[in-house]
């Protein structure tokens, strides 16, 4: 016969809704007694019932992440590792729901008030409509943005940004204090029912480059099915073009490390014949040695999973737009331009 509740609360001399929250609300009890309960409920082999805490709080303990890209993507997976650090502590579970169309987005909207098993919303770098997120806040399920455009305007209930127009403006200055003024920047044309707007980061660049007299010359790139950025499209427009930029800017890493190598299999040397500065300092960007702008997920996914859990205990947020300031990390694929 297997162990309750009420065998390790005898055994470790405390009551079984201390037990409870051991398992449940670990920040409600002292790190000394809970580790004196999960000692007991080991040597017990006792294991709480999620669905029996669940039924006695009247809470799932599930949160439910929204996300457009593939969880192995940098920025993707480390939103999850920050979240699952703070919700894993707090006894909550992280499920996954990847939206690949506007009818799937639609579709959970549509049926998480019936089913209630979530307790909050996080959408991470993508927009949704200002309807779907009054439907959840109407039944008292909060909806949290990570890096969403507008999140006060559609009616969000918390968000945390990266500060994308100080990031875009920093990638400008630097560029053009190196004295380039031939200046492209590649960004993608993405729906933005399923994914961030990028156009912030280009208008804010541009905006920049404009003020200093520099126009900006946009190459687009394009988006597979699966989700892959065809870089050597990128490259043959760049090679193609009359004359050749001697500074390019990318939306995100994620384009400009993979454009570094098509670049330089077509004999062109980075930085020397073209500096190059990404977005995000994601994977690999420091052993390529990329200047980019630093923004930091894990962090943003920690703030934001914070943010929630006083949102789901009925607290009210004193900030809840969080703007998160964007740094430049110069590296070696960016040089002074040559006269």
């Amino acid at each position: 016969m297997s162990s309750t509740i009420q065998d390790v609360a005898h055994a470790a001399g405390v009551s079984p809704s201390t037990v409870s929250r051991a398992f449940t609300r670990p920040d409600l009890v002292s790190a000394k007694t809970r580790e004196r309960i999960l000692q007991v409920a080991s040597e017990l082999h006792f294991s709480l019932s999620r669905s029996a805490a669940a039924l006695k709080s009247g809470k799932s303990l599930r949160i439910a992440l929204l996300i457009s890209g593939k969880m192995n993507l940098w920025f993707v997976s480390s939103v999850f590792e920050g979240l699952n650090e703070v919700f894993h502590d707090a006894g909550y579970d992280v499920s996954v729901y990847q939206m690949s169309t506007t009818e799937e987005r639609k579709e959970f909207f549509q049926n998480l008030p019936l089913r209630r098993n979530a307790d909050a919303v996080i959408v991470s770098s993508f927009s949704i409509d200002r309807e779907e997120v009054q439907l959840l806040s109407s039944i008292g399920i909060p909806v949290i943005g990570i890096n969403v455009d507008n999140p006060d305007e559609l009616g969000f209930t918390a968000a945390v940004n990266i500060d994308d127009i100080h990031g875009s403006e920093l990638a400008a200055r630097h560029l053009i204090q190196l004295g380039h003024t031939r200046i492209a920047y590649v960004s993608t044309h993405r729906n933005v029912t399923l994914h961030f707007s990028v156009q912030t980061r280009i208008d804010s660049f541009a905006a920049y480059c404009a003020s200093e007299g520099v126009t900006v010359q946009n190459i687009p790139c394009n988006i597979t099915e699966d989700g892959r950025y065809p870089i050597s499209d990128v490259a043959s427009r760049i090679l193609s073009m009359p004359e050749l930029p001697t500074a390019i800017a990318c939306q995100e890493d994620g384009i400009a490390i993979p454009l570094k190598f098509q670049l330089e299999r077509s004999g062109l040397h980075i930085p020397r014949d073209i500096s190059l500065i990404g977005f995000d300092d994601s994977f690999y960007a420091s052993d390529l040695g990329l200047t980019t702008i630093r923004q930091n997920p894990i962090e943003l996914a920690r703030k934001a999973a914070q943010m929630t859990l006083e949102l789901i205990d009925g607290k009210t947020l004193d900030t809840p737009l969080c703007v998160e300031k964007a740094e430049l990390v110069v590296r070696s694929t960016t040089t002074r331009a040559h006269a």
